[in-house]
């Protein structure tokens, strides 16, 4: 029986990669202990119970990036995590590690090393984050979801895609997606999300811009995250929810969709055939724009700046857009060449390879 200890969280961009995997993994070998490290404040301090996995947690200790208190108290914070991570790996019996980024992950990734175990890193990003480059520097397999991520040795091995995305038929769900979110299965919709932290931005212009949207003829079924930036004006045929548990029926109901970059989000597009519309976030060191380079190589997408998706961009670009039905239908074709649903299995694949070559 395998144990392992899956690190990583923060963000629905780490965790659902992490728990498809530990699904994956659970279906091919039902007696593998998995085991999940993150924070207590993360997504994962909710996801990964709901899902059925043991969660264990340390302080969420952020690398500092620019020289003041927290920088200072940054060593020994780090320290410490790192000696409960080994603590856990040794009293739980943990024969491999496997990261996916996040705070939780340098400190496992670190933990293996000392403790002399396989240690695996699945990199989402088409620019690696600072935790896998740790990973790699200390000689950790990595996998990764783009081509050309510069990661000398790394495996290309995409996104480990959630179960309910895997199985989504969007046409047999569309009728129940419309149930859920009560809008008109006959009708198309443009979803809009920003993912679990939302994007203010996309929040602002489309709650500004909902009566020349509606106005086409097509619903909007938008998720705004926390940051939700407005109230729901109440408009027939706008739904507007903060947080969806359920984004396989947003997804089976969606016609179009307007979004962050995200790799997570970037790969269940490609992966469902879908067309969208990508607006990459801004801060950060730019890896939302190269996550899209692919799908919007194959025609499966358009790239907006956040500083361009504004009201005057709505009227002038999207509302047509919306009127021309063949050209996103082209694109959703075009979306569908680049998929690829096999993310979990690679990645299982690497993680055995590391634990035969430690064997």
């Amino acid at each position: 029986m395998t144990t392992a200890l899956l690190a990583g969280g923060g963000t629905a961009g780490h965790v659902n990669p992490l728990l498809a995997l530990a699904d994956h993994w659970r279906q091919e070998e039902p007696d593998a202990a998995l085991l999940v490290l993150g924070t207590a404040e993360g997504l994962e301090a909710r996801l990964v119970p709901q899902r059925g996995y043991e969660l264990l947690t340390i302080p969420r200790v952020p690398f500092p990036r620019r020289p003041d208190a927290a920088a200072l108290r940054f060593p020994a914070r780090f320290r410490e995590a790192v000696r409960r991570t080994r603590a856990i790996i040794r009293d739980r019996g943990v024969q491999v590690v496997v990261g996916f980024g996040g705070y939780a992950s340098a400190p496992a990734y670190l933990a293996a090393r000392l403790e002399g175990i396989p240690l695996i890193a699945h990199e989402a990003n088409a620019r690696p984050g600072i935790a896998n480059r740790l990973a790699h520097r200390l000689g950790g397999r990595i996998g990764i979801t783009f081509a050309g991520t510069p990661l000398r040795g790394a495996r290309l091995v995409g996104m480990p895609l959630r179960r309910e995305i895997l199985a989504l038929d969007r046409t047999a769900a569309r009728p129940e997606a419309a149930e859920f979110f009560d809008l008109d299965p006959a009708r198309p919709v443009l979803l809009v999300t920003g993912g679990s932290t939302g994007a203010r931005r996309l929040n602002e212009t489309v709650g500004e811009s909902i009566a020349h949207l509606v106005g086409t003829g097509w619903q909007v079924l938008h998720i705004t995250g926390r940051d939700r930036g407005g109230e729901d004006p109440g408009v027939p045929g706008y739904r507007v929810v903060e947080y969806c548990d359920r984004m396989d029926l947003a997804f089976a109901l969606a016609d179009l969709v307007v979004c962050r970059s995200g790799s997570a989000t970037v790969s269940e597009l490609a992966a469902l055939g879908l067309p969208s519309i990508l607006v990459p976030y801004p801060v950060g060191n730019g890896e939302q724009r190269l996550n899209a380079r692919e799908l919007v190589a194959a025609g499966g997408a358009v790239v907006v700046d956040d500083a361009a998706a504004t009201p005057q961009w709505v009227r002038e670009t999207l509302v047509p857009m919306l009127m021309h039905r063949a050209e996103i239908a082209r694109m959703a074709a075009a979306a569908g060449t680049v998929g690829r649903r096999d993310g979990s299995a690679a990645l299982l694949g690497l993680v055995r390879e590391a634990l035969a070559a430690s064997a």
